[in-house]
């Protein structure tokens, strides 16, 4: 493995942003000062005019494997994240067949292991049959980031809505649970009153089939269950103004019970978005009218929110292009999501500090993962360097499997030109290095 020393960069870390050094020994930060001397057999890299974050962490992506290759797989989009700056993932459970096992779940882990050039982690699926299975994940072993629960039925077979067995989850369960919230009778007699009145459904009717009630109903049902048995609770992808009630901005990060995520495409797209995107943007939960964007950006600034993910979930262009009903919902996002923040960071909507904060800190945080997430000494050395030059995605520089993005035409003022994961320099200025893949994921639990 080489080492590297980045001179004269400006680090943006821990809410501020200082000029130095960074020695990288071993594939973790050795040292970190003013001016570091360049040691024998160090390769130097020039940091002048460029930022050094660490690594973004996307605790909710949809690698689509097994099973459902032909969208996507472990190692095209680990590929795709290590270019757009994010240095580790947790992966979803609704591959085919579904990750409702411990030999799945490991299945997973190796597939991991040969393929993803980022680090990584995987969810343990739900369902309403595999509860023993479930309770097998066991918080002594350090290395699973949690358990996901789908509270509505985005996909497939995994919608667990049966009050016994939640209860039972949720009592019993000694990692993070993480959940998918909104009401699946709420969505069902919405979709039925819409198709009483039309013929045929399109996708500005998405966000009023899965509407805020919906969400907020659901949101509310799982809060009251991590209240009833002290569970530690994280709500995924929280995308209304309603919700917001439910969150709380009075306790440090590290010592919440409760947390949420708020992903790039709600702080984006509004429901205004559809009659230029239409089916591009079908995602669950739904990207809903401005009012609820406005508020999103709110809760993310005063901590409300928590953490700032992707929800990536690549289709391909033919499945995107069927009609409202059958079109599948979701977007690829994890190449793009920190060049997408940075965007606003140029905006004045937030500081480059809040972005680090909530794609690297508060994720490691949240998830209590061992030495990463920070730009500390002693920390494994997942960096990246940005540099602020223009950047417009298109059709060739989309490394998504899908090869579609519903950012495709948008410019960007930053770009990423290297990305570190545990030391080693996987990407740099348009070029990877696969001979050292990622690591599995650790967590200290208390």
């Amino acid at each position: 493995m080489s080492n590297y020393l980045i001179k004269n960069t400006a680090i943006v870390n821990e809410g501020k942003t200082i000029h130095g050094d960074v020695l990288i020994k071993n594939g973790r930060i050795d040292k970190i000062a003013s001016n570091i001397s360049t040691p024998s057999k160090v390769e130097e890299i020039n940091g002048e005019g460029q930022f050094l974050l660490p690594g973004a962490i996307d605790d909710q992506v949809h690698f689509r494997e097994p099973g459902l290759t032909h969208k996507a797989n472990i190692y095209t989009e680990a590929k795709a994240a290590v270019a757009g700056g994010v240095t580790s993932f947790m992966e979803m459970p609704n591959t085919n067949p579904p990750t409702f096992t411990q030999e799945l779940l490991e299945a997973k882990y190796a597939i991991g292991a040969d393929n993803a050039l980022a680090n990584y982690s995987f969810f343990m699926g739900t369902s309403q049959e595999n509860l023993e299975e479930v309770l097998k994940t066991n918080a002594k072993k350090k290395d699973v980031c949690g358990v996901k629960i789908f509270m509505g039925s985005s996909t497939g077979n995994l919608l667990v809505d049966n009050p016994l067995i939640l209860e039972n989850i949720f009592s019993k369960s000694e990692l993070l649970i993480a959940t998918h919230c909104e009401e699946e009778g709420i969505i069902k007699k919405n979709k039925a009153a819409l198709e009483a009145i039309k013929a045929h459904l399109e996708p500005s009717d998405h966000p009023i089939i899965r509407n805020e009630e919906a969400c907020f109903e659901s949101s509310w049902k799982a809060i009251q269950l991590a209240q009833k048995f002290d569970t530690r609770l994280h709500i995924l992808h929280i995308s209304t103004a309603k919700e917001l009630q439910l969150f709380s901005n009075l306790r440090p990060l590290a010592d919440k019970r409760i947390t949420s995520e708020v992903c790039v495409h709600h702080l984006h797209f509004t429901a205004e978005d559809y009659a230029s995107k239409g089916n591009l943007i079908k995602c669950n939960p739904a990207i809903k009218g401005p009012e609820n964007k406005k508020a999103l950006w709110e809760g993310l600034l005063d901590d409300r929110l928590d953490i700032i993910a992707t929800d990536h979930a690549p289709h391909t262009w033919e499945e995107k292009q069927e009609d409202y009903i059958h079109a599948h919902a979701g977007l690829p996002l994890v190449q793009h999501s920190l060049m997408l923040m940075l965007k606003y960071v140029k905006e004045g909507k937030l500081s480059m500090e809040k972005v680090v904060e909530k794609m690297s800190h508060a994720v490691a945080t949240c998830f209590q993962i061992e030495d990463r997430g920070f730009i500390r000494e002693g920390y494994h050395a997942d960096l990246v360097l940005v540099k602020e030059s223009p950047y417009t995605i298109t059709k060739e520089n989309i490394l998504y499997k899908c090869g579609w993005s519903p950012l495709e035409g948008t410019s960007f003022p930053y770009q990423i030109n290297s990305t570190f994961v545990n030391g080693h320099l996987a990407y740099h200025l348009g070029e990877f290095n696969e001979a050292q893949k990622g690591a599995r994921l650790k967590f200290s639990r208390d």
